[in-house]
């Protein structure tokens, strides 16, 4: 399979895929999907081969497929984003599509209420690009407008396994009420996972999801360690704000959770994410060390010290193991972006 380069791979560590059917994406629509269902495009799983399977249409691949052109045009679908927002990459991956996979695609994304119609203006933010069989595309994109829908045009047919869309959740903050308690690091509103000690079982971003982990693999985790010290996670708010409860799920980890765990925070202006990860050891405490269980969630309230204002959190995990989710409880702060 064709790599990405590192430049243009730091999108996929930094940001979230837009297009997860667990942030509620969905492929809407597609000119054609004979041989494999347009849903599956946006799969959270990894794709698979089965070489034995086939349905009443033919080989039944993991992926979206259309049945071969016999006239002018291309196929295209179109995916409704889980939330609106910016993007900056894209992964058209082709895994396991050999003999059958589209030459080319090209991607144009459009913001609506709603769903597309007619007469709804579309932008192009990827200009059309060479695909190979059994490969992941990444390609950077440099709009920095805020979509809400996007269309994977194929030239002329064939099938892609997945569809991946790293962004940023835009929330329209003007609008929320400065009194409602919300979770500040979760992804529906904008939080991120930005750095971690180590993400050998996932990724930081994994633990701000909606709902509660549906397995083992659905959060983060660290190998295990054999030298002196602790892991950590280093999170950014979707706005800043005053953290006043926390919550620690450790769903179903149980011979691997951590045996402790402690959050510092900050209010942070300038520096870059690599520049966080030093910063963030001498960020004050938000809430110290405390014993974790194993499958449980864990509520903190009046462990929770008052520091004011922060936008950036450090999640300590002593010495190492997984976690399923982190909450962030508060009030944003109207005078702090």
């Amino acid at each position: 399979m064709s790599l990405p380069t590192d430049d243009v791979a730091s999108f996929i560590q930094k940001y979230i895929d837009l297009a997860s059917s667990r942030l509620g994406a969905e492929v809407i629509f597609a000119t054609d999907d004979f041989f494999a269902d347009k849903s599956r495009l946006i799969d959270p799983a990894a794709p698979v081969f089965i070489a034995d399977k086939y349905d009443e249409n033919g080989k039944w691949m993991d992926g979206w497929e259309s049945r071969r052109k016999r006239g002018e045009g291309y196929d295209h679908c179109i995916v409704r984003l889980g939330l609106p927002g910016v993007i900056y990459g894209v992964d058209i991956d082709t895994s396991h599509f050999t003999g059958n996979f589209p030459p080319s695609a090209s991607i144009d994304a459009c913001l609506v209420v709603g769903e597309p119609g007619s007469d709804t203006e579309w932008t192009e933010i990827l200009p059309a690009v060479g695909l190979e069989g059994d490969s992941h595309h990444a390609h950077a994109v440099s709009n920095s407008r805020t979509w809400s829908h996007l269309r994977l045009n194929i030239y002329p047919d064939g099938g892609v396994a997945r569809l991946r869309v790293y962004g940023q959740v835009q929330c329209n903050w003007d609008q929320r009420d400065p009194d409602e308690m919300i979770d500040l690091a979760a992804l529906i509103n904008g939080g991120r996972g930005i750095a971690a000690s180590d993400e050998h079982y996932g990724t930081p971003s994994q633990i701000l999801a909606p709902g509660r982990g549906i397995n083992m693999g659905d959060g983060w985790e660290t190998r295990r360690r054999r030298e002196p010290g602790n892991d950590w996670a280093l999170i950014a708010l979707g706005h800043p704000g005053v953290i006043s409860k926390i919550e620690v799920d450790t769903a179903h980890f149980k011979g691997n959770y951590p045996d402790r765990c402690s959050i510092q925070a900050a209010l942070v202006s300038g520096g870059t994410d690599q520049s966080l990860v030093t910063q963030s050891m001498f960020w004050k405490t938000l809430l110290p060390e405390q014993k974790l269980e194993m499958d449980a969630i864990h509520s903190f309230e009046k462990e929770v010290a008052d520091i004011g204002p922060v936008s950036h959190v450090r999640l300590n995990i002593i010495p190492d193991g997984g976690v399923s989710r982190l909450r962030l409880y508060g009030h944003i702060s109207r005078d702090v972006k």
